[in-house]
Order: C-alpha cells, then sequence, then structure tokens
C-alpha cells in the first residue's frame, strides 16, 4: 500500500526505543523525515544511526526531557529550523507506573501528568499552529486500553492514559476543519526495554524469551506484542491512507481489553 508520506516530517518523542523507535523507523522507510527525541543523548544518536541505515531520510537526535517546557519550545525550534514544517507529531514518551491508589503520592501523580499528559499537550500546542498554516497534519497519541478499563492497582498510569484518550478526541474536534487528524493508539503488552527490566529483576532463573511466553499467555492471542506491530498502525495513522479516521481510540493489545 502507498502511504503517499514521502517528504513529510515527523517528531516522535521517546524515539530512542521501543515503540518511538520502531514508528521513526518504519516512518523513515517511508520517505519521512524524523526527528526523535529522547532524555539520553548517548542512547539517542545510536538510534538514530540504526534508524538510519539503508534510508535516505534524515534522521536527527534531539535531547529532550518532555517534562520540561522549554526543552519541548526548543525541540519543535530547532525541527522548524531544519526542515521549516512538521506534519506528523507522535507523542510516544512515557512509561508504565502503577500502584494501589493508597500507595500514590502527590509528587508521583504530578511526576506522571507531566510526563504522559502535559508533555502530550504541550508537544501539540507547539506544533499544531505549523499544521494548521499547511492544511495538513497527523498527531498520534501513543496511550494504553487501561485508560478505557482501568483495572486494580492501575494508578497513575491509568488515569494519565485516559486522560489522554480524552486529549485525543477533544483536540479531533478543535482541529478537523484544520486538515489535522488526531487519534490514539492504545498499546497493551508490547516487547520493550522497561519489560527487559521487569525480566532482569524478577529473579527467575529463565531466559527473556521464556520470560515473555510465560507474561503473554493471559492475552488471548497468546503473547507479547512486537514494537513494530504497533509502528505499524501509528504510521498508516499518519498516512493519506487515514484521511476519514479521526477522533478514534484503537486498541493494539492482542485482544486484552475488556472494551473496544
Amino acid at each position: 500500500m502507498n502511504l503517499d508520506l514521502n517528504g513529510k516530517t515527523a517528531l516522535v518523542t521517546g524515539g530512542s526505543d521501543g515503540i518511538g523507535k520502531a514508528t521513526a523507523n518504519r516512518l523513515a522507510a517511508e520517505g519521512v523525515d524524523v526527528i526523535i527525541c529522547a532524555r539520553r543523548k548517548d542512547h539517542l544518536e545510536t538510534a538514530a544511526k540504526d534508524i538510519s541505515k539503508g534510508k535516505s531520510s534524515r534522521v536527527v537526535p534531539i535531547t529532550c526531557d518532555v517534562t520540561k517546557h522549554d526543552d519541548i519550545k526548543n525541540t519543535v525550534s530547532k525541527a522548524i529550523d531544519l526542515f521549516g514544517k512538521l506534519d506528523i507529531l507522535v507523542n510516544n514518551a512515557g512509561r508504565s507506573l502503577h500502584g494501589h491508589f493508597s500507595e500514590i503520592t502527590d509528587e508521583i501523580w504530578q511526576e506522571d501528568l507531566e510526563l504522559k499528559l502535559m508533555g502530550a499537550i504541550r508537544f501539540s500546542r507547539a506544533v499544531a499552529p505549523y499544521m494548521k498554516q499547511n492544511g495538513w497534519g497527523r498527531i498520534i497519541n501513543v496511550t494504553t486500553p487501561g485508560g478505557k478499563a482501568p483495572g486494580p492497582a492501575s494508578v497513575p498510569t491509568s488515569v494519565t492514559r485516559a486522560a489522554g484518550i480524552a486529549l485525543t478526541k477533544e483536540m479531533s474536534l478543535d482541529y478537523a476543519k484544520d486538515g489535522i487528524l488526531v487519534n490514539t493508539v492504545c498499546v497493551g503488552l508490547i516487547k520493550s526495554a522497561q519489560h527487559e527490566r521487569s525480566w532482569s529483576e524478577s529473579n527467575k532463573n529463565i531466559s527473556l524469551n521464556e520470560w515473555y511466553s510465560e507474561k503473554g499467555e493471559p492475552v488471548p492471542i497468546g503473547r507479547f506484542g512486537e514494537a513494530n506491530e504497533a509502528a505499524d498502525v501509528i504510521v498508516f495513522l499518519a498516512s493519506e491512507r487515514s484521511s476519514y479516521i479521526t477522533g478514534t481510540a484503537i486498541n493494539v493489545d492482542g485482544g486484552s481489553s475488556a472494551v473496544t
């Protein structure tokens, strides 16, 4: 399928690992110039080199802490200086943080809101005027099915992601007339560096693949998802082929969620 993305420019937050890196790789393969941002400069630069291999697209790493307003402004400013436009924004930065309601302090709540919700708000607010000027744009927020149907001991992530889903719907209505489509991909169990850390801390004498197999058994499909499987959906939503889709929250979770 021709996605008609050649010549577009994208910014992917949390672009040095997992879904973010896989998405940047897919976009670059489609002829998109990509800015990836994350906090760790060396890790980010390594990821940019990996993504660039065999591709003509430019892949530019920009160090950014998405919880810092000035970092976000500087990242968008550098992107515009480099490419003159931003067509696609993927708000992917975040991590899974969950516990019993009684255990979550104000500081943990605030940290999670700054990272997952306010980061997406600030990046979208900074990028949307350039998309509006060109009459074309795609904003894809990465959230989780837990934002639709929270489980026990799932805060603060379930609440923050619920806010991200609501943000997606609201923005889609505000910007539809400007040619800017806004959607969210609600990802379930996807292989990532965070899960690898969980495996290494599990004290179980099993390989990573065995750990993934064990943890993936409850998923209806019977396994963890691959980062590329989430990236494929994100890149489709970033393309011309998604021209009549906005305000949606699409589950990429192997059938795990209790709600659609």
